[in-house]
C-alpha cells in the first residue's frame, strides 16, 4: 500500500478538492493524509482520509476570508485586493501581481524545514500538492522526494510555454477586454514577478540542494511524473508539447453530500422545499470565500433577478456581508452566511458565480447553468471556457446593473445553453475517484512500479 501525502495550502477552495482528492486515493488503495492547517482537519476526516498538521503559508481563509484569523499585513493586502476588485480586471491582477511574494513565497526555508520533519515523521512514498504551493514544491524537489502536482485553477495556471506568464489570462470573455497598453503593463508586472520567484527559488536550492539540477522557472516547476488537472477536457486548451508528466484531466472533485458534512440536518433540504413552494426557479448566488464581500455586486445580482425573473427565488452566500444584506430576505430570498453549494446545486436551477474553479466545475458536472462575473486570478480565462462550451454565459462585474443581471439569469432559466448537457455528460464520467486511480496508476509507472516496505507511520496525535 503507497501512503501519500495530500498537501494543500491553508484556503478552504484548496483544501475542499484536495481532500476530496486525499479521500478517493484512500479508496483506491492508498494510505492518504491531507497535510494542511490545523482547522481543515474536520476536512479529511469527512473525506475518509487520514490528517497531519501542516502550514505552509501566513494567509489562511478557513471559508469565509474577512472572518479568518490572520496577521495585519495579510488582512490590509486582501483589502487591498477586494477594493482593486472594484477598478477592473487589470488593476485587480496587477494588485496580485505585487502581493504575490507575501502571499505564496514567504517563509521557503522555513516550509522546507517543515516539509522535512514531516517526511521523516510519516515516510511517504511520493507526495501530491497543490500547484500554487510554491514553497511546498520548491522543497519537494531541494529534497529530491517523488510528488504529483495537482492543479486547483485553470490549466493554464501551470505555464504551458515560454511565452506564457502566471497572472496574466489566456484568453478573455467577450465582456472583458482590457486596451493594449494594459494589457502590456500586465505582462511586465507579471514577467517581473516571474523572474523574481525564480530567483529566489535558485538562491534557495543552491543553499540547500547545490548537488540537483537547478529548478528553473518557478512558476513553471511541476512534478516530471504527474499533473492532475482539476478541469474539463475542453479541446482548445493550449497543447504541451514534447515529453512530460501524465496529464490528468479530472473534471471535477464533487463528491454527492446527502446531508451535512457531519450528518445533522441543517435545515437545508427544508429551506429549498419553502423556496420552491413560492416559486417556480430556484437560483443560487455566490462569490467565493473572497468576493463575498463585494456585497454591492450581490445585492445588485439579487434585485436584478427578482425584478427580471418574476418566478424565481435566490439564496444568497452573503459571508461577513450577512448583515449588510438582510434587509433583501423575504419569502423569496434568503440570506446566509455560507451554504452547502454542492449539494444545493442537486436542486437549483441556475447560479450566478464569481469563475472560481470549483463553482465553475461544481456547476458543469451538476448540470447547473451559470451567469460567471470573473473578477481576478484565473476567473477570466474560465469565464472565456464557459462561454466557448456553451454552458453558461459571462457579465463584467464592475458594469454590472440590475437589469443585465436578471436579464442573463432569465435567458438561462429559459433557453438552457446548448453545451450544457454534453459537457455534464462527459464530466460524469470523470471526478475525483477516476483521477485518484489514474494518478496511482501514473506514479506507479513512474516508479518502476514497485512500493518500498514500510514500517507503521510515527503517531502524530493528528490522524483522522
Amino acid at each position: 500500500m503507497a501512503r501519500v501525502v495530500v498537501v494543500s495550502p491553508p484556503f478552504h477552495s484548496h483544501a475542499q478538492p484536495m481532500s476530496v482528492l486525499a479521500g478517493s486515493l484512500a479508496r483506491a488503495g492508498a494510505e492518504a493524509y491531507l497535510a494542511c492547517g490545523r482547522p481543515f482537519a474536520p476536512l479529511a476526516r469527512a473525506a475518509g482520509s487520514r490528517f497531519v498538521p501542516l502550514t505552509v503559508t501566513r494567509n489562511a481563509n478557513t471559508g469565509v476570508a474577512r472572518s479568518t484569523a490572520q496577521g495585519d499585513r495579510e488582512a490590509a493586502r486582501l483589502e487591498e485586493f477586494l477594493a482593486s476588485t472594484r477598478e477592473g480586471a487589470v488593476p485587480a491582477l496587477l494588485v496580485q501581481s505585487r502581493h504575490r511574494r507575501e502571499d505564496m513565497l514567504s517563509d521557503p526555508e522555513l516550509v522546507l524545514a517543515d516539509v522535512r520533519a514531516l517526511h521523516e515523521r510519516l515516510a511517504p512514498d511520493w507526495y501530491v500538492v497543490d500547484q500554487l504551493s510554491y514553497p511546498v514544491t520548491l522543497a519537494l524537489h531541494c529534497l529530491g522526494l517523488p510528488f504529483a502536482t495537482f492543479c486547483p485553477g485553470h490549466p493554464t495556471c501551470l505555464p504551458h510555454a515560454p511565452e506564457a506568464l502566471f497572472g496574466v489570462p489566456y484568453a478573455w470573455p467577450s465582456v472583458i477586454r482590457p486596451e493594449d497598453d494594459e494589457l502590456a503593463e500586465l505582462r511586465r508586472a507579471a514577467r517581473a514577478t516571474d523572474r523574481a520567484f525564480s530567483r529566489e527559488f535558485a538562491r534557495v536550492a543552491r543553499r540547500h540542494a547545490p548537488e540537483r539540477e537547478a529548478p528553473g522557472r518557478a512558476f513553471a516547476l511541476a512534478s516530471r511524473r504527474a499533473v492532475v488537472f482539476n478541469y474539463p477536457p475542453f479541446p482548445w486548451l493550449p497543447e504541451r508539447k514534447g515529453p512530460g508528466p501524465r496529464y490528468v484531466y479530472g473534471g471535477h472533485c464533487v463528491v454527492r453530500e446527502p446531508r451535512s458534512p457531519d450528518g445533522r440536518d441543517d435545515g437545508w433540504e427544508e429551506i429549498l422545499d419553502g423556496l420552491r413552494a413560492r416559486a417556480r426557479h430556484v437560483v443560487l448566488v455566490a462569490l467565493g470565500t473572497f468576493l463575498s464581500a463585494r456585497d454591492d455586486v450581490l445585492e445588485t445580482v439579487v434585485r436584478g433577478i427578482l425584478s427580471q425573473v418574476p418566478d424565481s427565488a435566490v439564496v444568497v452566500a452573503a459571508g461577513e456581508e450577512v448583515e449588510s444584506l438582510a434587509h433583501l430576505a423575504g419569502s423569496r430570498v434568503r440570506v446566509a452566511r455560507t451554504v452547502p453549494q454542492r449539494r444545493l446545486l442537486r436542486r437549483v436551477d441556475a447560479m450566478v458565480h464569481h469563475g472560481g474553479n470549483n463553482s465553475f466545475t461544481e456547476c458543469v458536472a451538476s448540470g447547473v447553468p451559470a451567469l460567471v462575473l470573473p473578477f481576478s486570478s484565473d476567473q477570466f480565462s474560465i469565464a472565456r471556457d464557459a462561454e466557448r462550451a456553451q454552458v453558461g454565459v459571462c457579465l463584467d462585474p464592475v458594469r454590472l446593473t440590475e437589469a443585465g443581471a436578471g436579464a442573463a439569469v432569465w435567458h438561462l432559466l429559459r433557453e438552457r445553453p446548448r453545451g450544457l448537457d454534453r459537457w455534464a455528460a462527459t464530466l460524469s464520467g470523470l471526478g475525483p475517484d477516476w483521477a485518484a486511480r489514474r494518478l496511482l496508476r501514473a506514479m506507479r509507472e513512474r516508479t518502476g512500479g514497485t512500493v518500498p516496505a514500510r514500517t507503521p507511520a510515527r503517531p502524530t496525535g493528528e490522524h483522522a
